[in-house]
């Protein structure tokens, strides 16, 4: 079986423009991203797939595999789909290139989830993280997740759900992390299927997969990812490393 990481890399982004080169104690913040993914030892491949020439330039520069995308495209499914579509792959993982701290255990956790389907019933895998406090749990930008009794995701979505009617009932909160691990064709149906009812309503791609019938295997983590959104974040993440 063969899996490779693909660390997706726009250039411009709302909150923070050209926040994947800004400089992370001496090297940009992707170079630090792929760097830790290589460092990670769970690829047999990592590459960065990006719509920009300086971040391509940046990679290439230090001996790294870049693919330059050749459309543009909404989601990082998408721009990772155009580059795998004709790789010899069996399983891609989706590493964020503005997390440089990459949480080997619960990507490891990924892997195996492949590694144990050998009847090849799941075709993704996520990650989930319980939240508890009231403002979390109700804020949009926190996608929730609820799964079946084999951790299998039932529904995506920026409402809070389940809806706790009978209070008696001791209910969990999980908080969707964005982490994806592909099997090649379930990525490549994706790719070739337009944007479908749900995902378009609540702006979510895991549900496009959903609704065109693949099936999500979601694995919990206690770790939350440390992401650079903000030059605040930046600041944060160079004081780490020192």
């Amino acid at each position: 079986m063969k899996i490779i990481a693909m660390i997706p890399a726009r250039y411009s982004a709302s909150r923070f423009p050209g926040k994947l080169m800004k400089d992370l104690a001496g090297k940009p913040v992707i170079l630090r991203t792929y760097e830790a993914a290589l460092k990670t030892n769970l690829f047999d491949d990592v590459f960065i797939v990006t719509d920009s020439d300086v971040i391509f330039k940046t990679i290439e520069n230090v001996g790294g595999k870049a693919i330059m995308s050749k459309k543009e495209h909404e989601c990082g499914s998408d721009r990772i789909a155009e580059a795998v579509e004709n790789m010899d792959v069996d399983v891609v993982i989706n590493v964020q290139g503005d997390e440089p701290f990459i949480d080997t255990a619960s990507l490891s956790k990924l892997v195996a989830v492949f590694k144990k389907d050998t009847n090849k019933e799941v075709d993704l895998a996520s990650l989930k993280v319980e939240i508890k406090d009231k403002e979390d749990i109700e804020n949009p930008n926190n996608v929730k997740v609820i799964t079946d009794v084999n951790n299998m995701a039932i529904y995506f979505s920026r409402s809070v759900i389940p809806y706790h009617r009978d209070k008696s009932v001791d209910l969990k909160y999980y908080k969707h992390k964005g982490v994806y691990a592909f099997r090649k064709q379930a990525l490549i149906d994706f790719y070739n299927t337009p944007m479908t009812p749900l995902e378009a309503a609540e702006k979510i791609e895991a549900i496009r997969y959903q609704e065109i019938g693949k099936k999500i295997k979601m694995v919990e983590t206690d770790v939350e990812a440390v992401g650079i959104d903000t030059p605040e974040d930046l600041e944060k993440a160079i004081e780490f490393l020192k």
